[in-house]
């Protein structure tokens, strides 16, 4: 077990969260994990006079077991989790949100003359119920203005607001992410008070969650 980043506010460790438990200790589940459609990315980038964005793609995109495992493991406790449209939801999803990129997005590709710039977020285990609620389409408490995989290296780097505005409304207590990713979850739990446990495979992703984490903290309000 090797802790890469600590903090008063959170813990991060590198390595696979198949093998390390520690993020089994917190309470809610908000994650990105891969989503099991084997993604990659063609240079989009020198095209269009940017540097190249290529991308060989994720770790343990090929299927679907890295999510599975890890949910597995998670149990029935409360989870947010990202996923693919087109990819089977996670066994369990109570309801599905809807997340519109918008401008955060980038650039998309299309299908159709349709862009590519949505994704599901599962919810599963006990979030309550009731009548009438939140729009099912959550939007960032502060928009990123532009395509967040740039500055962090990240292709599939999700706004700290929109992190933030899924973390505010989940049920209380510390928060963990087994797929870190470029670190957007763990920035909005510190950003909101809350201690959070997360687990990142890639070193060079490692580097970039601490280098947000250690950028210190920035109140921006109540969420939307």
């Amino acid at each position: 077990m090797s802790i890469y980043y600590q903090d008063e506010s959170v813990t991060l460790y590198h390595g696979d969260c198949r093998e390390i438990t520690a993020w089994l200790e917190a309470d809610v589940l908000v994650t990105d994990p891969p989503y099991g459609r084997a993604w990659k990315q063609g240079d989009t980038g020198t095209a269009r006079g940017w540097a190249s964005d290529k991308h060989g793609g994720i770790a343990n995109d090929e299927t679907t077991e890295a999510r599975d495992a890890a949910l597995a493991d998670w149990g029935s406790r409360p989870a947010v989790v990202f996923g693919d449209l087109l990819v089977t939801p996670p066994s369990g999803t109570r309801h599905v949100l809807i997340y519109d990129k918008g401008n955060d997005a980038g650039f998309t590709g299309a299908v159709g003359g349709y862009r590519r710039h949505v994704e599901a977020v599962y919810l599963l285990g006990n979030h309550g119920g009731g009548l009438g609620g939140r729009s099912a389409v959550p939007r960032p408490s502060v928009s990123a203005g532009g395509n967040l995989s740039r500055p962090t290296g990240h292709p599939h780097t999700t706004p700290v607001g929109i992190m933030e505005n899924l973390i505010y409304f989940a049920p209380p207590g510390a928060i963990a992410d087994p797929f870190a990713g470029s670190g957007s979850t763990l920035v909005a739990a510190k950003q909101l008070g809350r201690k959070a446990i997360g687990v990142e495979l890639e070193e060079r992703y490692c580097e970039v969650i601490a280098k947000r984490l250690a950028q210190g903290v920035l109140d921006f309000g109540e969420p939307a």
